[in-house]
């Protein structure tokens, strides 16, 4: 069984900047990939950032530019560095596991973007 585990969300204003953790544990060696969604108000959930171990991040179109994975050599870890961040970015932040082709999601962390 693995678990995940979202932290770091909360209350920003226009253009600030917020960090967000994600953590996996349980029987797993190293995940394949770790992800980040989001998940506005009437919205579809949607791919923010993915990196797949051994490989370099991708964004989305949308934040390219303002949110990073941050290098990090803590196995079963990801964070999610967003900068100049848009009331738009207003969303449930999920982070997602991949292990053998299978899927493990957090329980998701909020973020809004608001003066």
């Amino acid at each position: 069984q693995v678990q995940v585990v979202e932290s770091g969300g909360g209350l920003v204003q226009p253009g600030g900047s917020l960090r967000l953790s994600c953590a996996a544990s349980g029987s797993i060696f190293a995940l394949n990939a770790m992800a980040w969604y989001r998940q506005a108000p009437g919205k579809e959930r949607e791919l923010v950032a993915e990196k797949i171990t051994g490989g370099r991040p991708t964004y989305a179109d949308s934040v390219k530019g303002r949110f990073t994975i941050p290098g990090n050599n803590v196995k079963n870890t990801v964070s999610l560095q967003m900068n100049n961040l848009k009331p738009e970015d207003t969303a449930v932040y999920y982070c997602k596991g991949t292990l053998s082709g299978m899927n493990y999601w957090g329980k998701g962390t909020l973020v809004t973007v608001s003066s």
